[in-house]
């Protein structure tokens, strides 16, 4: 298990309400607009990061996470699971709380490199998905 049930609503409920989504683009058909929008929905802002920097949402997107020029408590990540670690490492840079693997994006060492350095991490699960279920 990636990310016990007590660690999908620690990082719902407790661990802040700003989310950078890496991977998330103005393109409606993509899963992290859909994501985001829920987040959204239940209060969370949502940054985008992508290499396009684009308006997502109407909030102000970065290039990198090292460009936020705020704090983020949770870093989704919408990208290949060979390019998750990479990015699960910036958020632990960053100084990120939590960093959370979509549905998919699997990199055990990634996962236990993070939790090493002390962030929450959940793998492979959907927000979108959990956030309802939290009633």
């Amino acid at each position: 298990m990636y990310g016990d049930e007590a660690t999908v609503r620690k990082i719902l409920t407790e661990l802040g309400d700003t989310w950078a989504v890496v991977g998330l683009s103005s393109n409606r058909r993509r899963a992290a607009y859909g994501v985001a929008e829920v987040l959204r929905r239940y209060g969370k802002r949502v940054v985008p990061v992508h290499p396009k920097a684009e308006t997502v949402h109407g909030e102000q997107g970065y290039a990198s996470l090292a460009d936020i020029p705020f704090d983020v408590d949770v870093v989704d990540v919408f990208v290949n699971s060979d390019l998750a670690g990479a990015v699960a490492d910036e958020a632990v840079a960053k100084g990120a709380g939590a960093v959370w693997f979509q549905l998919g994006v699997v990199d055990e060492a990634a996962f236990d490199r993070t939790r090493e350095a002390g962030l929450e991490m959940v793998m492979d699960r959907c927000p979108a998905i959990e956030i309802p279920r939290l009633g």
